[in-house]
This record gives structure tokens, sequence and C-alpha cells, in this order.
């Protein structure tokens, strides 16, 4: 349910909504931002820089033209489904000034405009002149309403038109409007018209002063909604209390932790752009220039909640439940679906569902919200995928059964213990890595690294089942657990590290016998994080992927090496991806995370941080050289950078990647140490970091519900923490929620110097 169009091309993509300033006496136009087009080209050699800055929640977009300097301020109110344009206007020609204003929009209402426009119907209200627009035509959303609207004082003068042809002229764009070179707009509204909503505010200036005009485009879910919304928003106040609340809403979420390290360019990431670019874009939006789908997927919003439990661990709670009443009878999940009907994908993908009792486990080992556990949520009844297909798409029945959270995920766990000839999961049509979905798609192949990451969903369960009452499935975790550790160290070594997975023919993957893909990151770096490697093995193949995936030169990590390039085996879709682009052999960010926790779990800083400092997206961009080769936003994470010339070191898929929730993970948990952990005794957070030896230390400022705790954490030659002057034993601060303002002084003993994996990794892991 789009309202404006979306095109996916950074290159010539004009975009649907625009806003147009022009001079009344000399009909010269421009905009007060760089696209459709970049100045009258009557003056554009005279045009003077776009300035864009965006921030939480907001952009702003500031230019100079023809005397006249417009700033543009853009963001969405955080509790109803209206974008403001607030433009605020300086005449600093020195000379009284006639302009007018024109704030355009395409209606989409739906998924693709080439299929809704013949059935999109405009009006101008009755009750309060907006521009209203509908789709009846819509499955899911005929009776909602879209709406364009200024206030009440730029509407007294105004024209409007909702005639697309008649904007743009016959044969015309938008880049130079038929519309602008008349004076007025014709009124016309109605159906069968290639639907838009335009209006256009002229307005006199005198010199020096300011003007601020305010267009709101919004979407309510019924006539009476939206006609409450624009009612609720018309006025400066109004608009000034909404983006006053999406301040404050960002001031708070982002500000329960601040760190000061020695690393500028890690700080700006922890203090702001992670968690935003996880909950706005990932947990919110689910959208993105690469890939604009709305749709939720079962393993990619867990994991971006996931993140979020130092900062909004409420929104893990309702997600786990949401997430619980996507899952089927027989125990696995939807792949993803669409909202709010729940259509969607059910596949044979055999990591989706393990994702569900993992994202439970921290929730309650970092809250001790053990109610949830008891929550009743449904399950879904649809038709099994049959074994020759991959997937498909359709919308399920909601079951008349329904159980307990705690035991979705227990149907989760079973539903995983499936193995094949080597004792290894199965594949399915592809594991963490749906790209793989050849690899298994005839049910016999096993993947690896799922049999890495199932050791640790069945460690952590164990003791979710024990704190639950359930020894019985705690004691079948723990057996599970070992026995299969045993049969991968059986079958996954390859002798400088392990394979990747099995064929549905027994042909190994990610081994050094292969011409492709030889060696895969995921495969050792889970080896480390499940606790199960043997300590000498995860060693030798940590020090694999430094040597064979580790690219300095190139300021990236590779997923896998060699790429796939029709040399071997059909692994599935990934091969169809240009070799060195994406998970084919390119940086996959998600993966590069989880190589560098694998490190700081080994002890190992000095790669940890190496990689940390690789994969930073500002490392990208300090230099006109950097952007000029990495190309994406160097302030937030990029999904993938690629590998193989003449492309090697460019960002692709930025923002919308679960890489952002990971990395925060990695800079607050894995490298700074910060482990939260609540129970029936009370709350602790640990501090175990992994931190450069020339660090002098670090400061975090935490807030632990409504209660501030100051750290300040230093190496020394005695292991001491103190809170407000009282010594407390061990390396955790105990944490109080009282409201107050409380200093910590954590003091760690010196970190040894690395050698060789220690046997007691596994174990704190």
């Amino acid at each position: 349910m789009r309202l404006t169009p979306w095109h996916n091309d950074p290159v010539s993509d004009v975009g649907g909504e625009v806003i147009y300033l022009r001079d009344e006496e000399t009909g010269q136009f421009w905009h007060p931002t760089s696209l459709p087009a970049t100045g009258d080209e009557r003056n554009e050699r005279d045009a003077s820089p776009y300035l864009t800055r965006h921030g939480f929640g907001y952009s702003v977009f500031e230019h100079d033209a023809a005397g006249i300097h417009s700033t543009l301020t853009v963001f969405v109110a955080m509790d109803a489904a209206v974008k403001f344009s607030v433009l605020e206007l300086r005449n600093d020609s020195g000379r009284t000034r006639h302009l007018s204003a024109t704030g355009y929009v395409e209606w989409v209402l739906g998924d693709q405009r080439a299929k809704t426009g013949l059935h999109i119907g405009t009006e101008i209200a009755a009750d309060n002149a907006a521009l209203y627009a509908r789709n009846p035509f819509s499955n899911d959303f005929g009776d909602w309403v879209g709406f364009f609207d200024v206030d009440e004082r730029e509407r007294l003068f105004s024209t409007i038109t909702c005639d697309r042809t008649e904007f743009i002229g016959r044969n015309g764009s938008l880049r130079s409007p038929a519309a602008l070179r008349r004076t007025r707009l014709s009124g016309r509204t109605g159906t069968a018209l290639d639907p838009c909503a335009a209006i256009q505010v002229p307005f006199e200036l005198a010199p020096g002063q300011t003007r601020e005009i305010v267009f709101r485009l919004g979407m309510g879910r019924s006539t009476d909604e939206a006609d409450q919304l624009v009612r609720r928003f018309r006025g400066h106040d109004p608009m000034r209390a909404a983006l006053d609340t999406v301040h404050s809403h960002w001031q708070h979420t982002l500000g329960a932790v601040q760190v000061d390290t020695p690393d500028p360019a890690l700080n700006l990431l922890a203090n702001g752009w992670l968690v935003y670019q996880t909950l706005a874009c990932r947990m919110w939006a689910r959208s993105g220039y690469y890939q604009s789908g709305g749709a939720y997927g079962f393993r990619d919003q867990l994991q971006d909640a996931m993140a979020l439990v130092h900062t909004r661990p409420a929104l893990l709670r309702e997600h786990l439940l949401l997430s619980a009443s996507r899952q089927f009878v027989e125990g696995d999940v939807q792949h993803w679906w669409h909202p709010p009907s729940g259509r969607g994908v059910r596949t044979h993908i055999s990591d989706d569902y393990l994702w569900l009792p993992l994202a439970l486990c921290r929730y309650v080992h970092a809250t001790n919200d053990t109610g949830v556990l008891t929550e009743s949520v449904p399950f879904l009844d649809g038709r099994a995928v049959p074994p020759t297909d991959e997937s498909y798409y359709d919308l399920p029945l909601r079951s008349v059964h329904a159980a307990s959270l705690y035991q979705h995920a227990v149907r989760a766990v079973l539903h995983g213990l499936r193995f094949g000839a080597h004792g290894l999961p199965l594949m399915g049509s592809g594991d963490w890595n749906d790209g793989m979905n050849q690899v298994g798609h005839q049910g016999r192949g096993e993947s690896v690294w799922l049999g890495f990451f199932l050791c640790e969903v069945l460690r952590q369960f164990a003791v979710l089942a024990r704190r639950h009452s359930d020894d019985a499935f705690a004691r079948q975790c723990d057996d599970e657990r070992t026995q299969l550790a045993v049969r991968l160290e059986a079958s996954a070594w390859d002798g400088d590290w392990y394979r990747r997975a099995y064929f549905d023919d027994g042909t190994p993957l990610g081994s050094k016998d292969n011409a492709e893909c030889q060696i895969d990151s995921i495969a050792q770096s889970w080896a480390v994080l499940s606790g199960v490697g043997d300590a000498q093995r995860v060693q030798r193949a940590m020090d694999a992927v430094s040597a064979r995936l580790v690219r300095p030169e190139a300021g990236l990590v590779q997923l896998l090496d060699p790429p796939f390039d029709r040399r071997g085996p059909n692994p599935g879709y990934i091969a169809g991806y240009v070799p060195g682009v994406r998970e084919n052999g390119g940086q996959y960010t998600h993966s590069a995370v989880w190589a560098a926790m694998a490190y700081a779990a080994l002890g190992d800083a000095p790669r940890a941080w190496q990689l940390m400092d690789l994969i930073n997206a500002l490392h990208h961009g300090r230099t006109a050289a950097e952007v000029a080769v990495y190309k994406v936003e160097p302030y937030v994470v990029a999904a993938d950078v690629y590998s193989v010339a003449p492309h090697t070191g460019r960002g692709g898929w930025s923002w919308y990647t679960g890489s952002a929730g990971w990395m925060y993970r990695l800079v607050i948990e894995s490298l700074l140490g910060l482990q939260l952990e609540v129970n029936e005794d009370g709350a602790l957070l640990h501090v175990r970091p992994c931190i450069p030896a020339d660090w002098p230390g670090y400061t975090v400022a935490y807030r632990f519900r409504d209660t501030l705790y100051q750290l300040q954490v230093e190496p020394a030659d005695v292991a001491e923490v103190s809170v407000d002057g009282v010594v407390h034993a061990g390396s955790a601060v105990p944490l109080l929620d009282d409201g107050g303002t409380h200093e910590a002084l954590v003091r760690l003993a010196r970190p040894r110097t690395p050698t060789a994996a220690a046997p007691e990794v596994a174990a704190m892991k």
C-alpha cells in the first residue's frame, strides 16, 4: 500500500513527490531539493550547491536560488501516518518578491502505479478542503483514504489539480511540468484521470521576510480517520509538536547506551546510527532503496529485535509473540509475510524457526520476564510444501490450536532435530544463506553451519527450560547438543577449516578440494560462537579466515572464496550473482560481523578490531577518494561490499540490512563487553571487554530502565568493581532501578596476549 512511487533507480529516479518554487513575475522555477532538476535551465550554470542533512527521524534540504533561501524539513509523525514537508523561505534578494510554492505527489495506493492508476478516484474533501484519494478496488485497503493538504491560510488562495496529465503536460516530465508555465491550476478532480495531487500556494515576501508552508501527505484507514488526521495536524503548532516528539523519542531511545572510546568513528555508530538503522529501517519501514517490500522476514526481524535488549526490550517481547503467530502446527514458519493479511511464503528453509527459541532465550535472560513464556499464541494451518518444491505463496488459516510461547519455541527446536547421512542438520532449500537453495533441495543435503548454530540454540534453550522447570526437555537439549558436537567434529573438519555443507549426493561444499567456495566464513565463526568447536581446530579455522577472506588492502572481509562461477556443482541462485558481488564472494557484512565476534570470543583483540575497522562504514567515507570507491552512505551499514575488479570496495544494499543490529551487538557486547543479565536475584551488567592494548579505557552512560549508570572502565593490575564508592566482587556491575544516577568504576585485569584458543573459551561462551 504505497502512497507514492518507488522506482529503485538512484541515478534517474525523479521520485513521485516534488516541491516547486516559482517567481510569479519572471516565470523562473526551481526546487528546494536537487531532484528532479538542479535549477531553472536558463540559470543552471549559476545554481548554488544543495546541502542535505540527515538526522534521527528527519532530513533537511537547504538551497539558495534567485535570491531566496529555502530550508525543507521532512519527517513523519511518531503516532500517525502523516508525513510533513516543512518549507521555510527567506527573501535575501533585497526586494519584494511574488512567489508560489507547489507541492506535488503521484498516487499509487497499492504496489505498482501501472496496476492501480485506473482505479484511483480523487476529490476535494467537503469538510476540510484537503485532497483525498482512494482505490476502492484494492483487495485489502479499499476503504483507506490518502490525503494531501496545506494549512487554512495557504488554502484560501491556492489552486489544485488531481490530473497528472494536466500537471506535466503532453510528453512532459516532472523536470519541467506544463503547470508551471500557467498561472493557475484547473481544480480538476475525479475518476478516470492519471491521478496525482498538486497544491499551488501563491504568496508575497518582503525583503528579509520569512514564510513557512507545510505540506502534509498522509493516510487514514477510513474517511473518518483521514478527517481526524487532517484536523489534528493543521496549523504550525501541531507540526512543531510532532517534530519535538520525533526529537525526544530518538533522544530517549538512542540515549539508553552512550559510549565514549578513543575511536570517534566507533562512537558515532554506537551512539546513534546502528540502533536508528535497526529500529527505523528494519523494524518499522522494512524498506530501502534496494528492496521495498514491507514484509516481515521470520529470521530477519527477530535478529534485529535481539539487538534492542538494551534500548527497547519491550519491542523484542512484542515481536516474539508476533513471530510465534506465524508458526505452523508442524513447527516450521512463514519465511516472510505481509501484514495485515498475513500472506506469505512457506518454505523448506531450515534455520528460520530456530531464531524464535534463540531470541526468546535472549529476551528472558536480559529481562527476567518469565511471564512471556506462558503467553498463549495460536498456530497457522496450511498445506505442506511438496518435497519437490522449494516454497509456495499463500494466505494460511489461523489454526484452532494454540500453545504457550514456550511451547512454540519447543516445537521449533524439535522441528530442527532432523539429520542426514553425516548426522548433520538437513539443509532444506537453504539455511541462513537463502542463495544456497540447491544444496539440499532433494531433501538429503546437510548444513555444517546449521549444526553449529543449532548447538548454540540447544545450549541456551536448555538453560531456559530449567528456568521453566522443564528438566526433561533441558536434558534432551543437552544430550542432542553433545551428540551433534561429536558428529560435527567427525564429519565437518576439512584439515584447516570446517566445511560449509554437503550436497544431496554427499559432495562436500566449503572444502579445499572444491573449485569454488573452498572456505566459507560462517562455519568457522559459529564453530567458535557455539562453544563446541575443538579449541585447536577453531584457532586454525579462524587463522584460515584471516589468511583467505580478510582483505585489508580492499577494506573488506569476504563471505567465501573463490566465488561461484559455474566451475562446480550448482549451489543455487547465489551463483546467479556476478562473482564478487553480494553473497557470491563479496563481503556480506552480516558474516563479517560474526567473524569479528568470533575473534573477540577467542580473546584475539587485534584481529577483532582489524575486522571492526574494515567494516566500519565511516572508514569508507573519510576522503573524496574513499567516497568515490564506496559510493553508498558512509554513516549506515551496507549489506555487502563488492570484492572483484572493477568494483572492488563498492558498497551495495545499504540501510535495509540486518548487519546493523549485529554490528551493534559486536560493538556493545563483544568488544566493549557489556552483557545484561536479569534473574530472580537481581540485575547485573557484566563487563568483559576485548579492547586494544593501547586503550587507556572508555566510559559508558548506561540507562537501566529509569536509572542511569555512569561507567568508567579501565585496565588495572587487579580487577575491581565499585558503585558509588562501594566495592563489589567480580566483574559485574549490580543494577538497581531507583530512578537515580550512579557512578561505577570497573577495573579489569590487563589481558594476556593470545597465543591459541584457551580451553575455557567454550565454557565461557
